[in-house]
């Protein structure tokens, strides 16, 4: 086909090179398919989605709304609206132990893009990457985007899926940058205790690499287990942290996109002009909102917890009915990740044929590097997970 001109039209763009490194998120291909089935009156259960189904707090969304009444829809700083990156460094100071001040805080759209800019600033061609298994899928993509090399660290259930100080300590070479440390864990829901994370912390200053800190689900903790930053543990690892966090999990916020990144003033500042260039400002009046989130009333997220804790109690008790899975109880998150290994199925084709036969949605654990696993969201109502895991049963008993 030829325009008027006589240029060629139907030739295909050759894309970059990197781009075919990447694989799409799995996550949210399976959760569309779902929800197109749910779209044709299709009865789905659906264990997929990675997002609180809780409506954002009313004292948020009135914050925001009253943002855009007074008129806050302009340009902002690509940094963040000064009053949140004080808030936030507030936050961190006084919950998490971490001496950090506005200046070492960026407002990013989501947690995601907070990681995605540091890999983009940091990591150059042969720098190499601690990702322990499984990991948020995101994590090596980044990643490769920016030119580095995961490095993959196996965990195993008898473990708690966590990694061990030992562990780390062999997989540090003269080329790691960084240990990704995401702690309460997606997708195992696992958390690293205060003790572990201090033997994580020494080894990490005795190599000499740096750490980034993943604690988008630190506000969902159950049973007792504590969150513990590791820029606390002592003076020497918080100079080799960097932290990221969000809105989304905790305050019900995912649609929001307000995350943010805390670190040296030297990442901050190069995440920044990174921005600048990319996005620019989080959007105004969201910020806002997630001011209110800091410092309002934190009952809705104490209510959402007790909620996900009355849903995993009763996940975990079900699944221990179903012969040929098993579970480690997860202490935070909202995820179960048990093991279907002894069904002879890998996840991809357990999680394909238990769709179509039984209309139930989970991950595959392979998004997540971890192929004898699949994962369970219980960030969804109690009717769905009672009729959901009843099918799930029906689905591995036909398989005996």
């Amino acid at each position: 086909m030829k325009s008027n001109q006589g240029f060629r039209l139907d030739i295909a763009m050759k894309l970059a090179a990197r781009v075919s490194h990447v694989t799409p998120s799995m996550t949210l291909a399976i959760a569309a398919k779902a929800k197109a089935l749910k779209a044709e009156g299709i009865d789905v259960c659906s264990f997929t989605t990675g997002e609180p189904d809780f409506d954002t707090p009313a004292h948020i969304s009135a914050a925001a709304k009253q943002a855009l009444d007074e008129g806050k829809t302009k340009y902002g700083p690509a940094a963040g609206e000064p009053k949140l990156r004080e808030a936030i460094a507030l936050k961190l100071q006084n919950e998490n132990g971490l001496c950090y001040g506005a200046e070492n805080v960026i407002v990013t759209n989501g947690g995601k893009q907070s990681l995605y800019n540091l890999m983009q600033v940091a990591i150059e061609p042969g720098d190499e990457v601690i990702i322990p298994v499984p990991y948020w899928l995101s994590y090596p993509e980044m990643v490769t985007l920016a030119g580095g090399t995961s490095v993959f660290i196996q965990t195993t259930a008898e473990n708690d899926y966590k990694i061990t100080p030992q562990q780390l300590r062999q997989a540090v070479t003269p080329k790691t940058k960084f240990l990704m440390l995401n702690s309460p864990s997606n997708p195992t829901g696992m958390v690293y205790s205060p003790d572990e994370i201090r033997a994580i912390a020494d080894v990490v200053v005795e190599t000499g690499i740096y750490v980034v800190s993943d604690e988008i689900y630190e506000k969902l903790l159950y049973d007792g287990a504590k969150h513990f930053s590791i820029g606390a543990a002592s003076p020497e690892v918080f100079d080799r942290t960097i932290t990221s966090n969000g809105f989304a999990k905790g305050y019900s916020m995912t649609g929001w996109r307000v995350g943010y990144l805390a670190g040296p003033v030297e990442v901050i500042k190069a995440a920044s002009a990174l921005q600048g260039h990319s996005t620019s400002n989080v959007c105004t009046f969201a910020q806002y909102g997630a001011l209110a989130a800091l410092q309002g009333s934190q009952a809705p997220v104490e209510e959402m917890r007790l909620a996900f804790a009355e849903r995993r109690k009763y996940m975990l008790e079900a699944l221990k009915s179903i012969p040929g899975l098993s579970c480690v109880k997860p202490d935070g998150a909202f995820y179960l990740f048990p093991d279907i290994s002894q069904t002879g199925l890998k996840s991809l084709d357990f999680c394909a044929a238990l769709l179509e036969e039984q209309q139930v949605a989970a991950i595959p654990g392979i998004a997540f590097g971890a192929d004898d696993n699949i994962r369970l969201s219980y960030a969804t109502d109690m009717e769905t997970i009672k009729k959901g895991l009843e099918r799930l049963e029906k689905f591995v008993r036909s398989r005996a």
